[in-house]
């Protein structure tokens, strides 16, 4: 697997709040709400704006508990559900997002189809985690600041995949950062982490996101930029990825991890 980019260093990272940006997200928002895609749909630009759009499957992997569909939802602009409810098999969610190379400018529509199943379900099922993993493009490893075996639990993942999947992008993820204050997992143990594995390590908040005027709906703009360093940092990776894989970049060496 290609050694990850410097972040920043593939797309731009706050291009989305420029005004050349907001023009491209308009096709994912409906008047300040976040639109929600299937499967076979896909955002609108008018003709000037025209893109191309690169796809990529993602596996969201973790266990049980630790936030895998409350990411997935805060990824997509959906209500982050209150109470925890164990998945009960595979659900896909599409996440659209547009971003702009830094190599020569262009602006590439990523389209995000993140797989998220159940730990009872993979572990009852047999043919759950092979269908998961087919043609997977990346995958994202989540534990939890607040349960300490979720995080020692990543080793044994990362080496699982590495064996069954080296090629694929990998990347963790560390939910519930609000409650950061109460956390089982210090700074120390993450730099020690990120050292050994050389893997991009994001936080992201579980708490509900802001609301319209109206009190009720989800402000699709504010959860954008919640999730904008999550989205840029799957677009680096999975753009240098590419790229490594045509040959039109170097892959230097990997080191083991220690």
């Amino acid at each position: 697997m290609a050694r990850p980019p410097v972040p920043g260093s593939v797309v731009v990272p706050n291009w989305h709040e420029s005004a050349e940006g907001k023009e491209y997200l308009a096709c994912i928002l409906r008047k300040n709400r976040r639109r929600v895609f299937g499967l076979l749909e896909r955002p609108v630009l008018p003709p000037p704006l025209s893109i191309d759009t690169a796809s990529y499957k993602i596996f969201v992997s973790g266990k049980s508990g630790v936030g895998k569909t409350a990411l997935v939802a805060k990824l997509a602009g959906l209500e982050v559900p209150v109470v925890h409810h164990e998945t009960t098999g595979i659900q896909t969610t599409v996440v659209f997002w547009p971003a702009k190379l830094q190599a020569n400018g262009r602006v590439i529509m990523f389209r995000f189809e993140f797989w998220d199943c159940g730990e009872s379900a993979l572990k009852k099922f047999d043919h759950m985690l092979p269908a998961c993993m087919e043609n997977t493009d990346a995958f994202l490893f989540l534990f939890s600041f607040t349960d300490r075996a979720s995080f020692e639990d990543l080793p044994g993942q990362l080496a699982r995949i590495a064996g069954e999947a080296p090629g694929v992008v990998r990347m963790v993820i560390g939910s519930k950062f609000d409650q950061y204050m109460h956390t089982d997992v210090p700074e120390r143990d993450l730099t020690a982490f990120r050292q050994a594995w050389e893997l991009p390590l994001l936080r992201v908040k579980s708490v509900p996101g802001r609301r319209l005027a109206d009190g009720r709906t989800l402000d699709g703009r504010a959860g954008l930029a919640d999730v904008a360093h999550v989205l840029n940092g799957l677009a680096e990776q999975l753009w240098h990825q590419d790229q490594v894989a045509a040959g039109l970049l170097p892959n230097p060496p990997e080191s083991a991890p220690e």
